[in-house]
C-alpha cells in the first residue's frame, strides 16, 4: 500500500508498470476508488509508468471535512505528481476525474502533455441538482442514491450481471463526507472558458448509454480543445472502462501511439 503524505492530507495511490517509463495517470469518478481501472491496467502496452490514486474523501485516502472545491482537488493532484516527480504525463480522467484533468492542465501544463477526457464535461449538471443530491445524501446516506446511479452508470445488460453488486457496494461504502464534498466541487465548476484556452493533444471518450455525461456533452467539451479527437463506445454507460475494457484500452493505446507516448 502506497501513501503520499502531502502535509495536510494523505492520498492513497498505486504504481504499476515500468518505474522509468512514460507516465500515465488515471483519476476516477465520483463514488469509486482507483479499482475503477483494474480492467485497463493489465491491457496497456509495456513500458508505461502507470499511476492511479484515490482522491480526497474516497477509497483509502484521507477524508477531511467538506465541502471541497475543484481547486482543492486539482491542488491535491498537482502535489501528488510533484511528490512522485512526474512531468509530461498523459492524464486520463473520468467524470470528476476529467474535471480534475482539465483544471490541472490549465494550472500546470508542465505536468500534463496530453489529456484523455472520459465521460466528463467542462460543466456537469446544475448547482440545484447537486444541492438536491447533497441534501438527500445527508438525510438518507449514499444508499438512497445507489439504484438510480447504477442506471446512469451502466447499460441494461451489465446491470443484469453479478458484477453490478460490487460496483454498487463500492459506491455506498465511500465516506459520506467525501462523497458530499466532491458533489460540492462538481457543483461549483464551470471550465468552459479555461478549457477552451488549452492547446495540447486531447481525446474524448464517451459511452452511448451514459446517463450522467451523454456523448454530446463529452463531445462539446473535447471540441473546446483544437485538434482533439473523440471516440464513442457503444453498449456502455458512464464507466466504459468497466463495461468495454478492450475497446477502451484500444482507443487509449492508439492515442498514446499517435502522440508518441509509447
Amino acid at each position: 500500500m502506497q501513501i503520499a503524505d502531502l502535509g495536510d492530507i494523505k492520498l492513497h495511490y498505486r504504481e504499476d508498470g515500468d518505474p522509468a517509463g512514460a507516465p500515465i495517470v488515471f483519476a476516477n469518478s465520483l463514488g469509486t476508488d482507483f479499482r475503477l481501472w483494474d480492467k485497463i491496467v493489465p491491457r496497456l502496452p509495456e513500458g508505461l509508468r502507470i499511476i492511479r490514486f484515490d482522491k480526497r474523501g474516497h477509497g483509502l485516502s484521507d477524508c477531511p471535512p467538506g465541502p471541497y472545491s475543484m481547486g482543492m482537488l486539482v491542488r491535491d493532484t498537482e502535489r501528488l505528481l510533484d511528490h512522485l516527480e512526474i512531468k509530461d504525463c498523459v492524464f486520463v480522467g473520468l467524470s470528476i476525474g476529467g474535471m480534475i484533468a482539465q483544471g490541472l492542465a490549465v494550472k500546470r501544463l508542465d505536468l500534463v502533455r496530453a489529456l484523455v477526457l472520459s465521460n466528463t464535461a467542462a460543466k456537469i449538471g446544475q448547482p440545484e441538482m447537486w444541492q438536491d443530491r447533497i441534501a438527500a445524501t445527508r438525510q438518507n446516506g449514499i444508499e438512497a442514491l445507489a439504484d438510480a446511479t447504477m442506471e446512469r452508470w451502466f447499460s441494461r445488460p451489465f446491470r443484469e450481471t453479478v458484477e453490478l453488486s460490487a460496483w454498487r457496494n463500492m459506491m455506498v461504502r465511500q465516506p459520506v463526507e467525501g462523497y458530499i464534498g466532491c458533489c460540492a466541487a462538481i457543483s461549483g465548476t464551470d471550465f468552459y472558458t479555461p478549457t477552451s484556452g488549452l492547446r495540447l493533444p486531447a481525446l474524448g471518450i464517451a459511452g452511448s448509454e451514459d446517463g450522467s455525461t451523454p456523448p454530446d456533452l463529452v463531445r462539446e467539451t473535447v471540441n473546446l480543445i483544437p485538434g482533439s479527437k473523440f471516440h464513442l463506445i457503444r453498449k456502455a454507460g458512464h464507466l466504459p472502462c468497466v463495461e468495454q475494457p478492450e475497446e477502451y484500452t484500444a482507443a487509449l493505446t492508439e492515442f498514446l501511439r499517435e502522440i508518441g507516448h509509447i
